[in-house]
């Protein structure tokens, strides 16, 4: 019953937030839309409210998360730009590199729960993502973003922020390396093998949309910059303006999805090749 708000979250941070360049008016227009999504939300728990204890814990931990995060974030990001030195590049970047070790603290802090969930268990969750133990694990954030009794666990808040934070480092590494070209690696050094990207840039960022949609990274709370840069990252590739060729890909007349066809019809060859 939450599927169709999430789905209609996402399209707005797409078309209306991410292709934003003025950081000031990102965070104001995603701190709306990521209200009026938790408002919706609230709205239908309140209504409905949950019919078992997995849906309930499922909300908490992966569907309220959602818009929470981006909620943090785009709070967090605002801060930064209202408290940031006005002048002074050594300045700026002092203050953003202050800004990461706090991060750093946080994680550090909450390092437990951080690989808790990072790990993909479930067996606390009964404790951390329903209601009815909140007052047992009390998480009071520094900001009250969006506090609601009926309508929080212990820790959902808390996996918001840390999703947030995430997103908040992708910001302040962006913030810095455009005060000072290199001053952060774009490709730091790998540990396993240099990847290349061998194919076009316009089937990798239909590969990266298709995952996108699907929700199977980081719980559905991947924005489509984070993973962007994941994958400049992994298969050293700069994408341009993902967005417009985003557009081009769903002005195909025919095959709209070319390559991800492609990828069906190599996957298949080589299975029954593997037969033989």
């Amino acid at each position: 019953m939450f599927t169709s708000e999430i789905h209609n979250f996402h399209q707005l941070l797409n078309t209306q937030v991410l292709g934003l360049i003025d950081p000031v008016k990102k965070a104001n227009t995603g701190i709306e839309i990521a209200n009026d999504s938790l408002s919706k939300l609230k709205e239908i728990v309140e209504q409905e409210d949950f019919e078992n204890v997995p849906e309930e814990i499922d909300f908490f931990k992966n569907i309220k998360p959602c818009p929470m995060s981006y909620l943090i974030y785009f709070s967090e990001m605002r801060s930064c730009e209202s408290r940031k030195p006005k002048a002074g590049e050594s300045f700026q970047i002092q203050f953003f590199e202050k800004e990461l070790r706090k991060i750093n603290k946080f994680f550090y802090r909450n390092n437990d729960f951080v690989q808790y969930m990072e790990q993909g268990h479930s067996y606390m969750d009964h404790q951390l993502f329903t209601r009815n133990h909140r007052k047992n694990f009390p998480f009071t954030p520094t900001i009250n973003y969006y506090q609601y009794p009926e309508f929080s666990s212990s820790h959902d808040m808390l996996w918001a922020k840390i999703q947030a934070m995430y997103r908040l480092i992708h910001y302040i590494r962006e913030a810095i390396e455009s005060l000072k070209p290199g001053t952060i690696e774009t490709f730091p050094p790998q540990k396993h093998p240099v990847m290349v990207w061998s194919g076009s840039k316009t089937a990798l960022v239909e590969l990266i949309y298709a995952l996108f949609a699907s929700g199977d990274l980081n719980h559905g709370t991947a924005d489509i910059s984070t993973l962007t840069t994941s994958f400049e990252d992994i298969f050293n590739i700069k994408l341009d303006n993902i967005y417009k060729t985003y557009s081009e890909i769903k002005a195909r007349k025919n095959t709209r999805s070319k390559y991800l066809e492609s990828l069906i019809v190599a996957l298949e060859a080589k299975m029954n090749k593997d037969d033989e």
